[in-house]
C-alpha cells in the first residue's frame, strides 16, 4: 500500500454520504481521498435519496389513491343496491299495512259496526278512501270531501255541523298517520337536527336547513287558519267555486311545472321556505289542494318533482297535527261527542290511513317518470263536469 504523503490526510472518523436520517456511514480506516470534494458527493447522495423517496411516496400515494377509488365504487355500489332494497322493502311493508288497514275498515263496515242512521259506515268508508287519496294528491281533498255529497246526495253531515268536526278530525288524523309513519325516519332526523340547531345556533346539515324550512313554512298557514277559519267555513266551499278554483290552480301547476328541476328542498332558503308557507294558506279554500300548492310553489322554485312532492308531504304533518290537535280539542275533548260517533271515526281513520299510504307510494314512484301533467287534467276535467252539472240543473251550484 502506498504511504500518504504530507498533505493527505487519512479518515479515520465516520463520515455521512448517503444516509436519509444523515446516520454517518463509516469508511474504510484506510481509504485516503486525494483533491476529493466529499462535500459535493455528500450532497449528490442526499438528493438521489430524496428523489428515491419522493418517487416512492408518489407511487405510495397512487396506489393509495387507486385503493380508495375501488373501495368508494364498491361502497356507491352497495349503496345504490342498500337504497333499492331499503326502496323495496317499504313498498312492500306500505303495500301490507295498506291492505290490512283497508280490509280492516271494510270488515267494519261490511259488519255495520257503529253503524249509524243517516250516516252509515260505508259513506264514512268512501270519505275516508277518498281524504287518504286527495289530501296527499294535488287534486284538493277539502274539495273532494264537499264534492262527494253533494254528487250523492249525502247531507247528513251538512246538516249535522258537530258530527261534522268530529268526523273532519278523524279524516285528517288518518292522513297524519299515514304521512307520519311512511316518513318516520326522516322525520326523526329533522327533529333532531331541529333540536341541534337550538344547541349550535347554525345551519349547517341538510336535515337541519330542512327542519327550519319546514318550521317556517307552517306558520303562515297556522296564524291565517285561526284568524280566518270562520270566514273561509261561511264564504267559501260552495261547488260552484270549487270548480273555479280547480282549473285555475290547474293552470298554475302546469305552468311551473314546466320549469328546469335544479335543487333539492335543503337547498331553499329560510325567505322562499316562507313563500312557501303563504302558499300553503291558500288551500284553506276547498278546490286549491294543500298539496298541490305545495308542489306548484317547489316547482316554482326550480325543486324537481320528488323532492317538490316530498316537501309537501313532510308540510302536511306539523299542519294537520296542529289542526287535528286544536279541532280535537275543541270538538271532541272539550265539546260533546254526538252519539253514535265511535263507527264512521274508526272506519273514517282505518280508510284514510290504508289510501294515503298507497297515495304516497304510488305519487312519489310516478313523479320519478313523469310530469304533473296527468293531474292538471284531472282537476280541469272535474272542474268542467262541475260546471256541466250546475248548468243543465242535475245538481245545485250551492250545497
Amino acid at each position: 500500500m502506498p504511504v500518504p504523503d504530507a498533505d493527505q490526510k487519512e479518515f479515520t472518523e465516520p463520515v455521512a454520504l448517503s444516509s436519509p436520517r444523515h446516520i454517518d456511514l463509516p469508511l474504510a480506516r484506510s481509504a485516503f481521498v486525494t483533491g476529493f470534494d466529499l462535500v459535493a458527493l455528500r450532497a449528490r447522495c442526499t438528493a438521489n435519496l430524496r428523489r428515491r423517496e419522493s418517487q416512492v411516496k408518489q407511487a405510495a400515494e397512487e396506489k393509495s389513491a387507486i385503493c380508495a377509488d375501488s373501495f368508494q365504487s364498491r361502497a356507491g355500489a352497495l349503496d345504490d343496491e342498500t337504497s333499492d332494497y331499503d326502496a323495496a322493502m317499504r313498498g312492500g311493508r306500505t303495500y301490507v299495512l295498506a291492505a290490512a288497514l283497508l280490509g280492516a275498515a271494510a270488515l267494519l263496515t261490511i259488519a255495520g259496526v257503529g253503524d249509524r242512521s243517516g250516516f252509515p259506515d260505508w259513506q264514512a268508508f268512501v270519505l275516508g278512501v277518498v281524504q287518504g287519496a286527495t289530501e296527499l294528491l294535488p287534486v284538493s281533498s277539502s274539495g273532494h270531501l264537499v264534492l262527494v255529497p253533494w254528487l250523492g246526495d249525502w247531507t247528513y253531515l251538512e246538516q249535522h255541523d258537530d258530527f261534522n268536526h268530529t268526523f273532519d278530525v278523524a279524516l285528517h288524523l288518518g292522513t297524519m298517520l299515514a304521512v307520519g309513519g311512511y316518513f318516520w325516519h326522516d322525520l326523526v332526523a329533522m327533529v333532531r337536527a331541529f333540536v341541534r340547531t337550538l344547541r349550535t345556533r347554525r345551519l349547517e346539515t341538510p336535515d337541519e336547513r330542512l327542519a327550519w324550512i319546514v318550521l317556517v313554512a307552517t306558520i303562515p298557514a297556522g296564524i291565517i287558519g285561526l284568524a280566518l277559519e270562520d270566514t273561509i267555513t261561511a264564504h267559501l266551499g260552495e261547488p260552484w267555486q270549487i270548480a273555479i278554483l280547480l282549473a285555475v290552480f290547474a293552470g298554475l301547476l302546469w305552468l311551473v311545472d314546466r320549469r328546469p328541476a335544479t335543487r333539492e328542498a335543503h337547498e331553499l332558503s329560510l325567505k322562499e321556505g316562507l313563500a312557501v308557507g303563504f302558499a300553503q294558506a291558500l288551500a284553506l279554500a276547498p278546490g286549491v289542494s294543500r298539496s298541490g300548492i305545495t308542489i306548484s310553489a317547489g316547482r316554482l322554485f326550480r325543486l324537481d318533482r320528488d323532492a317538490a312532492a316530498r316537501l309537501s308531504f313532510l308540510l302536511l304533518v306539523p299542519t294537520v297535527l296542529g289542526a287535528v290537535l286544536l279541532k280535537g280539542l275543541q270538538d271532541v275533548v272539550l265539546g260533546d261527542l254526538p252519539a253514535g260517533w265511535k263507527g264512521p271515526f274508526l272506519v273514517g281513520v282505518l280508510s284514510a290511513w290504508g289510501t294515503g299510504l298507497l297515495a304516497i307510494e304510488w305519487l312519489l314512484g310516478y313523479v320519478r317518470q313523469h310530469t304533473y301533467g296527468l293531474f292538471v287534467v284531472y282537476r280541469l276535467v272535474a272542474a268542467a263536469i262541475i260546471v256541466l252539472l250546475i248548468v243543465t240543473g242535475a245538481r245545485a251550484a250551492t250545497f
